[in-house]
């Protein structure tokens, strides 16, 4: 992704740990963007939280150096990324690794992956 460019929400899983950070900026969260670079922290990882034990959870806070407020903000916004794939609210757009000559196969397939790998994020009252 460009780096002048804000990440597509609906590609979230495959972010790069630059990415991250970007939308870090954007949910005002900026300033774990180093923190989470020095952990590697990109898409796949993001969407991953979502199986996390509650004990990886706690890790993840604690390695992050996140407030709780943080991270259930993060959560949420990850959630709120989530539901707008499953609703298909989001563009699908071909990625700049995908060859143009492929851009309609791309598409379709990836509008029916994606819905298959949006997963729930719920949080606990």
């Amino acid at each position: 992704m460009s780096k002048e460019q804000t990440p597509e929400p609906l590609d979230f899983f495959i972010w790069t740990v630059e990415d991250v950070g970007m939308w870090l900026e954007e949910i005002n969260l900026g300033s774990y963007r180093l923190i989470f670079k020095e952990n590697g922290v990109n898409g796949e990882y993001l969407e991953g939280m979502s199986m996390f034990t509650t004990e990886q959870i706690l890790r993840f806070i604690r390695r992050c150096h996140m407030k709780w407020g943080d991270f259930i903000t993060l959560c949420k916004e990850l959630r709120r990324i989530k539901v707008a794939c499953l609703k298909g609210e989001q563009k699908v757009r071909r990625p700049w690794w995908a060859p143009s000559c492929l851009s309609l196969v791309f598409l379709k397939v990836a509008k029916r992956n994606r819905q298959s790998r949006v997963v729930s994020l719920k949080l606990e009252p």
